[in-house]
């Protein structure tokens, strides 16, 4: 099977009201981690690279990465998305170099420029074969050159003109959500029984509104990692600092992919699994220095860590078809 775009992904998830997970991509343990898991749970896939990864890794070894993993996982629909594209430039580098969807990222412009610059992407992407995704409203937090200090929801009354005049196939917007493993400020939660965080609910009237508007278009929620504290826990046993890191939980996400959301975006949560238990295998085994030994457990964990969204969270498992 080829790369595919997200298009007939996103038309069944909608019908379907389950979510496809897009999951960030920087090396071959996290495509293997994710894919395999996809693979057996039999569950389309978004394995989306930002800028910041195609700095780190090279375009041209990632799309290398994800094409081994077409052919060693023939059996699910794979789509490979640029997440937060800056610019025309960046969007159409990736759209010529092999991308089946890009995002480009105008959520910081003014309405009208941020029109401007996603339908030129759309015009050049729908030429090629590959679709788009836009944004309306701003989320805080960081992610790889991603960083707002304030966010602001989406505008209900802005989506049908955006959508209208730009083209888009699929509209990230804000309701809540933030980059990064600290989500949430501590002043912005409470706690539970056991002094856990409790962050704020996510805008679902705000999603609702939305849906009204675009009644069976595909919305996009960037920054939902959930931060499992199990991984935020291991991290901080091992040597690391990672006070009150808290996500989205995932009953909220499980309750959005059953609306309109049909793409959720994870990567925050795959870093954590990773470092976590790389942390963990070198201070258990200090006389180790192979990297195969301490990426083997990382690889095993993403998979798992992937598998529990799949079939819990986004309702995608076995919805490849």
């Amino acid at each position: 099977m080829a790369l595919v775009t997200t298009k007939e992904m996103f038309k069944k998830a909608y019908d379907g009201g389950y979510a496809i997970g897009a999951f960030n991509v920087n090396n071959m343990e996290i495509v293997q981690g994710i894919t395999e898991a996809c693979q057996e749970e039999k569950a389309p896939v978004i394995l989306q690279v930002s800028k910041g990864a195609r700095a780190y890794a090279n375009h041209n070894y990632l799309v290398k990465l994800v094409e081994a993993a077409i052919l060693c996982c023939p059996d699910i629909p794979i789509a490979l998305h640029l997440d937060h594209g800056p610019d025309f430039e960046t969007c159409k580098s990736c759209i010529d170099g092999g991308f089946t969807s890009v995002m480009i990222d105008g959520s910081a412009l003014p309405f009208e420029e941020n029109i401007a610059v996603t339908k030129k992407v759309v015009e050049y992407a729908h030429e090629h074969g590959a679709v788009v995704e836009g944004e309306l409203g701003t989320l805080a937090g960081i992610e790889d050159e991603v960083s707002h200090a304030v966010g602001s929801y989406t505008r209900p009354e802005e989506v049908e003109e955006f959508v209208s005049k730009t083209g888009v196939d699929s509209l990230a917007i804000a309701i809540g959500t933030s980059h990064g493993a600290y989500k949430f400020k501590p002043e912005q939660c409470t706690r539970n029984a056991d002094g856990i965080l409790v962050p704020p609910p996510l805008r679902f009237d705000i999603l609702e509104d939305i849906s009204r508007r675009l009644p069976g278009f595909p919305i996009v929620l960037h920054g939902s990692s959930s931060v499992p504290q199990d991984y935020v826990a291991m991290v901080n046993a091992f040597g690391g600092a990672m006070p009150n890191a808290i996500g989205v939980p995932e009953d909220e996400l499980r309750h959005a992919a059953q609306l309109s959301v049909c793409k959720i975006n994870i990567d925050s949560d795959l870093r954590l699994a990773m470092t976590g238990t790389i942390r963990k295998f070198m201070a258990e085994h200090p006389d180790k220095f192979d990297p195969r030994e301490y990426l083997k457990p990382a690889r095993a964990n993403i998979k798992e860590l992937v598998r529990h969204k799949l079939r819990n969270v986004l309702g995608c498992a076995g919805k490849a078809e």
